[in-house]
């Protein structure tokens, strides 16, 4: 598991430092694709939020009815589970509005 986590740890890295690295190019080649692209990214990250919200909800709701005496402590890790779900599609909102404008 700890392997797992430095692999997608240092792939993020990677990831960040080569979107990092691009020179700028000519602003408006292929700028028609932008808004479109930018349709499909909230459209994919809406879905799957709302996917990933329904297990979580489900998830949830039948560990409170198996042991109702964990009810506090589940509510707890799911309102803190969906929190962190509403912000990947917030996050691809905000990418999306600062790429189309």
């Amino acid at each position: 598991m700890t392997k797992k986590l430095l692999l997608v740890l240092a792939m993020l890295f990677l990831a960040c430092s080569v979107l990092s690295a691009q020179t700028p190019g000519n602003p408006t080649a292929g700028g028609h694709w932008v808004p479109i692209s930018a349709a499909f990214a909230m459209a994919i990250a809406s879905s799957l939020c709302g996917l990933a919200q329904g297990k979580l909800v489900a998830s949830s709701v039948e560990g409170m009815a198996r042991n109702p005496g964990a009810a506090k402590a589940i509510q707890m890790a799911m309102l803190i589970g969906l929190a962190f779900v509403e912000s990947l599609a917030l996050y691809t909102l905000l990418i999306v509005f600062l790429k189309v404008s």
